[in-house]
């Protein structure tokens, strides 16, 4: 195929699910290496984009605008986006959501091709290509079917997060601050997920902090902002605290760490595209899961039946060090 002049590719939301899309982002750009990407995402999600560099320009959608009442704000917000799609003349919008807001942006963008993944009929009918959502696949690899059936080409299948210098200065800062030393292993741990079912106890992931500190790792607690004081037992235990540092800040604190741990949220899944070596608490690695992206042996599952919560602290011990031996960190364990 032909290179396109401008292609727009759609996912507005979570972190997660954004970054599944990495994979297919390189392969639209191998396919199309002379075309402007653009990629529409929900304003609170964009800072993530700025890691994907085969993206030239990031289209924020606000949606605290339409959710706050004010018509007036929220008629010019949707004027603003819908006029400035349309003036781009994109080519190609391809769709990695399928939800209906996001099959009708695809339509109005006013681009030829219009490619999505289809979750339930009557869905899809506004798109050129319509591709049924794959439901036991990963789903990066899901993205990536969706290309293909479209035509493209994904031999070599990439999942690389650049990450900006100056989040790697914070997080250099960060070490600092704490009196943290980036040659020496570390351990960041992030218990919270957007699910409580997704989470395992913090005292569990305590126990295991203080397992490896007491071997000489390095150990960092993260969160958002609304989870500082869930974390202040890290805190009192003499843990540093990253909690409500920006998400790149935090992507570079697990550059520098040795091992990430936590449960299935977007902030691993950014570990893992960084390259960093991951272990991932979660319900299940089956095919159709979003384990650790092609490496679902990074995931640690609880006996058939069983919640996240009922993992055993043994089995986690264990999984990290594997990991740190992978890594050939220097703890003895």
């Amino acid at each position: 195929m032909r290179d396109r002049e401008n292609i727009l590719l759609i996912r507005l939301k979570s972190i997660g699910d954004i970054l599944f899309t990495l994979p297919a982002v390189h392969a639209v750009r191998e396919n199309f290496p002379g075309a402007k990407i653009h990629f529409l995402v929900s304003r609170e999600h964009a800072p993530i984009l700025r890691g994907f560099a085969d993206v030239d320009e990031i289209i924020p959608l606000d949606r605290a605008i339409f959710r706050s009442g004010n018509l007036p704000a929220a008629g010019a917000g949707a004027w603003r986006l819908l006029a400035g799609l349309r003036q781009k003349n994109f080519s190609i919008a391809i769709d990695f959501q399928g939800y209906g807001e996001t099959e009708l942006l695809a339509w109005w963008s006013g681009a030829p091709e219009r490619w999505g993944g289809v979750y339930h009929p009557p869905r899809g009918w506004t798109y050129t290509q319509a591709v049924p959502h794959g439901k036991k696949i990963h789903p990066a690899e899901q993205n990536l079917s969706l290309l293909r059936q479209c035509g493209l080409r994904t031999g070599g299948i990439r999942n690389e997060f650049i990450l900006p210098g100056d989040a790697l200065d914070g997080a250099r800062q960060f070490f600092t601050a704490n009196k943290l030393d980036a040659a020496k292993p570390a351990l960041f741990i992030q218990p919270f997920t957007s699910a409580a079912k997704k989470n395992w106890p913090l005292e569990n992931f305590l126990k295991v902090a203080w397992h490896f500190h007491s071997r000489g790792a390095q150990i960092i607690f993260g969160g958002g902002p609304s989870e500082r004081a869930a974390l202040e037992p890290a805190r009192a235990a003499g843990f540093a605290v990253a909690a409500g540092t920006p998400l790149l800040v935090s992507a570079g604190l697990m550059k520098l760490s040795t091992v990430v741990i936590g449960a299935d949220t977007g902030l691993l899944h950014l570990a893992v595209a960084l390259g960093g070596r991951v272990v991932m608490l979660m319900r299940s690695n089956a095919p159709g899961e979003p384990h650790p992206f092609r490496h679902a042996d990074w995931a640690v599952t609880p006996a058939l039946g069983k919640t996240v919560a009922d993992i055993q602290i043994p089995a986690v011990i264990a999984a990290c060090e594997r990991a740190f031996s992978e890594r050939a960190g220097n703890v003895s364990c």
